[in-house]
């Protein structure tokens, strides 16, 4: 990665962006990983949600943040592997291999960033979905968590960048960002356990939401 031009990138234009054009409000902030290893697990509705979670962290904690992202995706341009993997650094996952390969698990990448003391972002609905609506959680992250017991999970729930700029839209929208941040779960229960305190809790944490905040 490229560290003086992610630190500029996220201080002259996504601090901006997401403080004053958008606006965040966090309840519970405390609560997020003060240093790594850190598992952070969170709802997708935008791409600007990577961002509100990197730039609540704080540029401090910024070279150790890692979000957990598709190669799919973000890299079959040039471009736009440049930027996620240099800029906003992100662990790119391949999603459509089930197999392992030449000895390599998929997940071997989070594993490495969690060993050398990473903040890693998950986002367990594997991709964006309608604004503001959870889509079910796929079991990635209690197969990190078997990987890593030691490493407590740390759910955010986020409200309101999914209307700022949902998926298929380029226009961003000025739109308050709410987010809310739960207990750490314990990384060392069954994964049907462990799935089903995650779900508890980021219902839970959706709850704090005033139900005017949803229309």
């Amino acid at each position: 990665m490229n560290k003086i031009l992610r630190i500029a990138f996220f201080a002259l234009i996504v601090r901006p962006l997401m403080m004053i054009v958008l606006g965040t409000n966090v309840r519970r902030g405390e609560l997020l990983p003060s240093s790594g290893p850190a598992i952070i697990v969170a709802n997708h509705n935008s791409h600007l949600d990577v961002f509100a979670l990197m730039n609540v962290l704080g540029l401090k904690r910024l070279p150790s943040v890692r979000p957990v992202a598709a190669a799919d995706y973000f890299m079959t341009r040039r471009l736009r592997r440049w930027f996620a993997t240099r800029i906003v650094g992100i662990i790119p996952i391949d999603r459509s291999k089930v197999r392992r390969e030449k000895g390599k698990h998929p997940l071997d990448p989070i594993s490495e960033v969690l060993r050398n003391d990473g903040i890693v972002l998950l986002f367990p609905e594997g991709t964006r979905g309608e604004p503001e609506k959870m889509d079910e959680f796929q079991s990635g992250v209690a197969h990190i968590a078997r990987r890593h017991p030691e490493i407590p999970i740390t759910p955010v729930f986020m409200h309101g960048l999914g209307k700022a700029l949902p998926k298929g839209e380029a226009l961003l929208v000025p739109f308050f960002c709410d987010m809310f941040v739960g207990k750490p779960l314990d990384s060392q229960l069954k994964k049907s356990e462990l799935m089903n305190q995650l779900i508890v809790s980021m219902d839970e944490l959706a709850a704090e939401l005033p139900i005017e905040a949803w229309n």
